[in-house]
């Protein structure tokens, strides 16, 4: 029997706005403190990078016409839906030298709002996952008040673990040496109360959280461009995956721009078969 394939452009006449077209997912409402509901959001080109490299400092950064308003709207959209984010010491270091912006807080008002009318406190809480303990505290994260946990491993060098928590600060061990595993990570969250939790960690935690069976849904916008280069970053970089790495459909948007602008897709995916979709139209 021939396989069928779904025509998806030219696109049907049905169009949807794009604003508020992931609040009407209510992620905070899908998860439980025994079972939190962990979803990611990438940003990608045509041909898979999501960061280019620099190959003599050594760093990372993503180029700006890679970005749009509209990509950045979704991703503030999914970030007013967490009880809480998980983000890494690299990005708390790239963000004291300015090389990325800070992500750390919600700053529109109608976002701000939507949260208080859905029973969400003011900001999420931000967990650092770390290996090395080594990064600056920002300081919007003092002057907002959030609560903030600084996620390692068992076997962490116990004078940072010790200069973080006479800061204040609570760490969590959630890892049998001293990277972070998704599902120890998940569980602490769950018991602290979390129910939604946001990665903006990067393909690092991307990585445990699929292979650890962990991550509810992956949100995914491909610009129409091949960006190229030598050095770059792609989604994962950890070892093969087997039927963990099985994706569910379960949206695709079309945003068409006029040339020189690129188009891109939106898409989410279901990734814990334990997951029901919802429906997003």
């Amino acid at each position: 029997m021939t396989k069928q394939l779904i025509k998806l452009v030219p696109p049907s006449s049905e169009q949807v706005d794009i604003k508020g077209l992931y609040l009407a997912h209510n992620i905070h409402l899908l998860g439980s403190c025994e079972s939190p509901f962990v979803y990611a959001n990438f940003l990608s080109s045509l041909d898979g990078r999501i960061a280019l490299e620099d190959a003599i400092e050594g760093s990372t950064f993503v180029p700006k016409h890679l970005t749009s308003a509209s990509d950045f709207g979704l991703f503030m959209e999914l970030h007013a839906q967490a009880d809480c984010l998980i983000t890494h010491g690299g990005y708390l270091r790239a963000l004291s030298q300015g090389r990325l912006g800070n992500i750390l807080q919600i700053k529109d008002d109608a976002l701000m709002a939507w949260r208080h009318e859905h029973g969400l406190k003011p900001q999420p809480a931000v967990i650092i996952a770390s290996a090395s303990l080594d990064f600056p505290m920002h300081e919007s994260l003092l002057n907002t008040r959030q609560p903030v946990y600084i996620a390692t491993g068992k076997n962490a060098d116990p004078e940072k673990v010790d200069y973080w928590q006479r800061q204040g600060f609570t760490v969590l061990f959630t890892g049998a040496e001293q990277l972070v595993q998704g599902a120890a990570l998940v569980h602490e969250l769950g018991k602290l109360g979390y129910r939604s939790i946001y990665l903006i960690a990067g393909p690092q935690m991307l990585d445990t959280m699929i292979q650890e069976h962990q991550l509810s849904r992956l949100y995914l916008t491909i610009t129409h461009q091949l960006l190229g280069g030598k050095d770059f970053r792609t989604l994962l970089t950890g070892s093969v995956l087997g039927q963990e790495g099985n994706l569910s459909l379960e949206g695709l948007y079309l945003e068409q721009n006029p040339a020189p602008e690129a188009g891109q897709f939106f898409m989410q995916f279901a990734a814990r078969s334990e997951n029901e979709s919802i429906d997003t139209k």
